[in-house]
């Protein structure tokens, strides 16, 4: 039976195709969607820890607060293009390139490193709502309150994530408009109670280290780019990619760069702040009460709607994966995760941040073997046979040798070895860590390197019959669409 239209409160639809008649979102939607996704107190933090533990000047952090995002999303939008292409999400699409069987692997660990970015972001918004409440009431945390605080903040990302597509574009395009208004307001206190002396008086750290602070900022967009397809699959074929491009970079850079440049101004009247066991209770310090408390809750709102777009995703993967439920119950797997590591991360861990920036670059390594193999696959105008993609058995079009696509499980596993080698975190290193690739955290640059050429270089995969005609049709009708698109208006607009 084929699954409902997307057009109801709750999204029924699982890993099947989109149909063209439903492909009615708009590229200018995607704006919102990566402001929400980027709508993170821990910016601050981050940008904190470029001063503090990088020693970078605020020119510096500007280069690493432009950059960065323009890297990362700059993957999210190009891997994006595929969800308009196959209409499916982008773990399900991943089967046309690593075959039915070898998905499995990058999926699974994919799938893995969801858990923690939910549990990050799930311990950042218990921590918000702790801080209003000492605020507003001087109720001070306790393992009770704790507890409370995370079945609360992961039981509203659950009912979000579970309704779907369409209450994920309500939402995110109100707390865009919201965390906007205040951020203004945050930033004009800090306009005029900053000491600017301090600030622009600091000396400019190494260029080794503004290479590898890019590198961190960048490591939470790279996280989001096997998920883009999820956002776009309701996108009609014509869409202008280069607006699809366009609209993630400009989402992204409009929260991350004010919002990393506000945690290095921060740092210099908090300089504990990169270190502090609770990234958020310092707003409070720093910030009047009556613009702490709400601009609190709206970041709440928006790392609520962070873990519901990565519980979104990560309901597509467990389905991938073989977990045969409904979308809506796969993510109830990840919410009971995020909470038993939240409580782990909130009471036992020492350092949040440490713990926190060696998640983010594992986390990076992680997705940067499974993006250059995607990829270079993209690039080569891959198109995507639907019912290929659902047919799991050997009958499948995707099945290739065995369920595998050598090639690609090939340049997938050396990349993950490779970006390891460089890759040195708080409790491992890899014996290439002290070279010039990994001083300056390029492991994750090398991980895509070595799977997009290896991948590029070795025997393309067989294509089917049914997916070669598909790729020609769809070329003809992409042309034509394009051309349409650029007539109707100005190139790069984001407006479609």
């Amino acid at each position: 039976m084929p699954a409902e239209p997307a057009d109801g409160a709750i999204e029924t639809r699982g890993l099947e195709p989109v149909p063209d008649a439903e492909r009615t979102g708009r590229v200018r939607e995607l704006v919102p969607t990566w402001v929400a996704a980027n709508i993170s107190v821990l910016l601050l933090t981050m940008g904190a820890g470029l001063v503090i533990f990088n020693k970078l000047n605020i020119w510096q952090v500007l280069v690493v607060a432009v950059v960065a995002p323009v890297v990362s999303y700059g993957l999210v939008g190009l891997v994006s293009i595929a969800g308009k292409r196959g209409g499916a999400p982008g773990m399900a699409l991943s089967r046309a390139v690593f075959g039915q069987r070898g998905n499995l692997f990058p999926g699974a660990l994919i799938w893995i490193a969801r858990w923690g970015w939910e549990t990050i972001n799930a311990v950042s918004g218990a921590y918000a709502l702790l801080t209003v409440l000492d605020l507003l009431f001087g109720i001070k945390s306790s393992t009770a309150l704790i507890v409370v605080t995370l079945l609360l903040f992961v039981g509203c990302t659950f009912l979000v994530s579970g309704l779907g597509i369409n209450a994920l574009r309500v939402c995110s395009t109100w707390s865009t408009y919201l965390f906007g208004a205040f951020s203004v307001l945050v930033l004009g206190y800090l306009v005029a109670t900053t000491d600017w002396s301090s600030v622009f008086g600091k000396p400019a750290g190494s260029t080794a280290m503004m290479i590898a602070g890019i590198g961190t900022i960048a490591a939470g967009g790279i996280s989001w780019v096997p998920s883009g397809p999820d956002f776009t699959r309701y996108l009609p074929r014509t869409a202008s990619s280069r607006g699809m491009v366009g609209a993630t970079i400009g989402g992204a850079g409009v929260v991350v760069l004010p919002m990393v440049l506000m945690g290095a101004v921060m740092a210099v009247g908090t300089p504990d702040l990169a270190t502090a066991q609770d990234p958020v209770s310092f707003i409070g310090e720093l910030l009047p009460t009556w613009i702490a408390v709400p601009y609190l809750l709206i970041a709440l709102i928006g790392m609520l709607l962070i873990n519901s777009m990565s519980m979104y995703s990560a309901g597509f993967t467990a389905q991938t994966l073989g977990i045969k439920v409904p979308r809506a119950w796969a993510v109830s797997v990840n919410a009971v995760i995020s909470l038993v590591f939240g409580f782990l991360l909130m009471v036992v861990a020492t350092s949040f941040f440490g713990s926190f920036i060696s998640f983010l670059t594992l986390l990076a390594v992680a997705f940067s073997a499974w993006i250059g193999v995607f990829g270079v696959d993209l690039l080569r105008g891959r198109a995507y046979d639907a019912k290929a993609l659902l047919d799991t058995t050997r009958t499948s079009a995707y099945w290739y040798r065995g369920g595998f696509a050598w090639q690609a499980m090939t340049a997938w596993g050396a990349a993950l070895a490779v970006g390891l080698l460089f890759t040195r975190v708080d409790w491992f290193s890899g014996p290439l860590a002290t070279t010039w690739i990994g001083e300056n955290g390029l492991g994750w640059v090398a991980g895509i390197l070595t799977s997009g050429l290896l991948y590029a270089v070795l025997p393309g995969n067989p294509v089917s019959a049914a997916d070669a005609t598909y790729a020609a049709a769809e070329g003809s009708a992409d042309e034509s669409g394009t051309a349409a698109e650029a007539e109707r208006e100005p190139a790069g607009s984001l407006s479609n």
